[in-house]
């Protein structure tokens, strides 16, 4: 194309059709703004400089004094010294050296700030503009943060794609300034109103939300303040990527679609790709591509400069999480902006039957998600239909089955969490959650600890205190298993939860009894296969007390240390519980410390642990670790004694927000199980208005109904009931426990000789 002069060489940039979609039928075009002389800013400061000067408020050869680091500086160096304007630059120095030297062969005189101040390089770079200007009166400062010439010099760019293409479905670019983006979206919504638009920003970038932080690497987008020339009510959808991903993403457009650019178009190209990956066959998607790659030479092309900055230290997602209004972003995200919006999904694999499941469904929905629950069997969930949750079915013990209906019920990116408050599905809810390209826990740091045969041996390898122990497949193998170990000793599976089949055994004969009876089992409750193996371990006559820590970016946080009270042998069924724990300080931080390498040495390091120890004279003893939140309604105790809702926190957590995790005790809290101690039918439990009204007392529940066959428990499930208390000290929580307790009586149905008892 002919141009009398190089201001009129401005714009008419190419459209290029990228490879991404062509499988699917979706049209992706790249609308090269780097092709401009310099780059996409050339358009802005043509547009405000002649403008400026037809209206009067640039005088013929007074200064022009601009604040950029990147390509507007060279917009208006560009454009104002080709019509005789000295031209004054004000930058940091992150401004990269191949933009210095063409300022300074155009002609400019580049001011570079020394330090940042409150607001970051912007603010300081402002600060030098305005004594610039103070120094030259009559001087000019295109003001492209808030002039509204920004982003009406975007109205030939929409022009330009009208005439290239049909139509426009979704547009993606970049957002520093907001005037690219905004001012061509505004034009072609005027033909084209169902247009979607989407925003590019960095982490650490103010403009949608996010904290600050001025060290961020990228250039070209991101802000440290609000623009005027940003308008919200124009982006539908806004992404969010790390140096890391932003970095990554350049150069593998220049692999993949030989564009050599810089970290903007690389991160509009990586959203474009994830843009395409959710359109519907048919659909023409545009991205502005603002800035070429010879700029980052040094910085984004360099192996160099990576290895200085640490960049690979950063996370890197393989597609965005979608998240909530307010959520801190670390790395590749996205938020939907229209209050129509579908809200981004939390899915829970499966749940526990206590009832935390449905009310973990309800706190994903009250956060602003919208709870999933998968699972191979929806009645097996009283109050299910009460949550509002979408139910998705399948069979949740084929992890192929589990992923197929989850991605085909969701588009990519727009799941923000996968959780579960079944123990029996860590595994597959890690492996989903990683699946879908979301940070979650190793699933093979949750089956290391799921197996307790597996634990044992992983424990014994880094010398942390625990039992002796021996696995084994069969009767005779634990009968001389016990021998060795010396009896008592204790028999359970390596493999299953709620103390099931977990008994202290007094001989050699019993052990054997008890293991084959384990070892003959094929699947358990949920029908999941068993292993078939047995845990011996020497028996271990001390104190029990569980650690409960919580894992954020890999480092254990400890939430509290709660005393636990089992029944007597042989069963070990859990029947109170006391938060926090009546333990010396320093036998606290033994345990604390014993339970943190314990935790370090499986590979856990992300959500909740609750690990059960022993306290006896040489130390604390591991006796598992289960990589959740703890059962029995010990997470309710502590939402009592700190004020914390661990649960909350489990769902902030797996959405990728930081859990708000207690900090100390407010008062103690304990739960008492109420136990039968005969065996028959459930009449009634009498007594429960009497052991509420006891002072302290909190709640009092009974969970098994009339008619229900009850018997002394074996195991967790047969417990019928609760009492919860709180007070200011552990004594006053024991002794309402202990009262209320003493007026509760479990009723039975009359046999033929008349018995009832408790």
């Amino acid at each position: 194309m002919l141009s009398q002069n190089v201001i009129e060489a401005i714009g008419h940039t190419p459209l290029v059709r990228l490879r991404l979609g062509a499988d699917r039928d979706v049209r992706v075009y790249a609308k090269l703004e780097m092709n401009n002389l310099f780059a996409m800013k050339d358009r802005v400061a043509k547009q405000i400089i002649t403008e400026a000067r037809a209206k009067g408020d640039l005088a013929e050869g007074a200064p022009i004094v601009e604040s950029s680091s990147g390509t507007m500086a060279l917009g208006v160096a560009l454009v104002g010294t080709a019509l005789g304007h000295p031209v004054h630059i004000v930058t940091d120095p992150r401004i990269d050296r191949t933009t210095l030297a063409k300022l300074e062969s155009l002609g400019c005189e580049v001011h570079v700030v020394s330090a940042m101040d409150d607001h970051g390089w912007q603010g300081a770079r402002l600060t030098r503009l305005r004594e610039i200007m103070d120094r030259n009166p009559g001087a000019f400062w295109p003001r492209q943060y808030e002039n509204p010439q920004n982003p009406a010099a975007y109205r030939h760019l929409a022009e330009e794609l009208l005439t290239d293409l049909d139509t426009v479905d979704v547009l993606v670019g970049a957002v520093g300034s907001g005037g690219s983006l905004c001012g061509t979206s505004r034009v072609l919504r005027n033909s084209l109103p169902e247009l979607y638009v989407v925003g590019v920003d960095c982490v650490g970038s103010v403009l949608f939300g996010q904290p600050d932080r001025p060290q961020r690497l990228q250039s070209g987008l991101g802000n440290s303040l609000h623009p005027k020339n940003l308008d919200h009510s124009l982006i539908d959808e806004v992404h969010w990527l790390n140096d890391h991903e932003a970095f990554g993403a350049t150069r593998e457009l220049a692999r993949e679609e030989k564009l050599f650019a810089g970290n903007t178009s690389g991160s509009v190209y990586r959203v474009l790709g994830a843009m395409a990956a959710r359109a519907t066959p048919g659909t023409t998607l545009v991205g502005i591509f603002p800035d070429r790659g010879d700029r980052y030479a040094d910085t984004v092309h360099s192996d160099e400069h990576w290895a200085e900055k640490d960049i690979r230290r950063l996370p890197v997602a393989t597609v965005p999480r979608q998240v909530l209004d307010g959520t801190e972003v670390h790395s590749w995200s996205f938020r939907r902006n229209r209050a129509d919006a579908p809200r981004p999904a939390f899915v829970f694999v499966e749940s526990n039957t206590t009832g935390t499941g449905m009310l973990a469904l309800r706190i994903a929905a009250e956060a602003g998600y919208e709870p999933v629950l998968v699972t191979g069997d929806s009645t097996r969930y009283a109050g299910l239909s009460e949550t509002a949750a979408t139910v998705v079915d399948c069979d949740t013990n084929d992890p192929d089955a589990l992923v197929r209906a989850v991605t085909k019920a969701f588009e990519p990116g727009c799941i923000a969490g996968v959780s579960t408050t079944s123990e029996f599905y860590l595994v597959a809810a890690a492996t989903l959650a990683t699946a879908v390209g979301l940070p979650a826990e190793r699933a093979e740091a949750i089956a290391g600890c799921r197996d307790k045969g597996r634990l044992r041996a992983t424990l014994e390898r880094a010398g942390i205190g625990q039992p002796l122990f021996e696995v084994v497949e069969d009767g005779p193998s634990a009968a001389a298993a016990a021998a060795r170990l010396g009896t008592p000793c204790v028999v359970k599976p390596v493999d299953d939860s709620g103390s099931t089949r977990v008994r202290r055994c007094d001989s050699a004969q019993q052990a054997a009894e008890l293991a084959e009876e384990i070892t003959a089992r094929t699947t358990n409750g949920r029908g999941q296969a068993m292993a078939g193996r047995a845990l011996v371990e020497q028996y271990l006559d001390a104190p029990e007390y569980s650690v409960e820590m919580f894992g954020v970016d890999g480092v254990q946080r400890l939430i509290g240390i709660t005393e636990k009270t089992v029944t007597g042998a042989p069963h070990f069924v859990e029947s109170r519980h006391l938060v926090p724990a009546d333990l010396p300080a320093e036998a606290a931080r033994e345990m604390t410390g014993t339970v943190s390498a314990a935790l370090a040495a499986t590979g856990l390091g992300r959500g909740p642990s609750h690990t059960e120890v022993k306290r006896t004279e040489t130390g604390s003893a591991v006796v598992e670790i289960n990589p959740r939140l703890a059962g029995g309604l010990i997470p309710e105790l502590y939402r009592l004694a700190t004020g914390v809702d661990l649960l909350a926190a489990q769902v902030t957590h797996a959405g990728g927000t930081a859990p708000l995790l207690p900090e100390g005790f407010a008062r103690h809290a304990g739960i008492q199980f109420v136990l039968p101690t005969e065996q028959g039918v459930l009449e009634r439990v009498a007594g429960l208005e009497q052991a509420r009204a006891v002072p302290g007392v909190e709640r009092v529940t009974v969970t098994a109904a009339a008619g229900t066959r009850i018997a002394p428990p074996t195991d967790a499930y047969g417990r019928i009931g609760h009492i919860v208390a709180v007070g200011a000290s552990r004594a006053e929580v024991v002794d309402a426990l202990d009262r209320a307790l003493e007026l509760i009586h479990v009723e039975l149905a009359p046999t033929s000789q008349g018995e009832s008892g408790r």
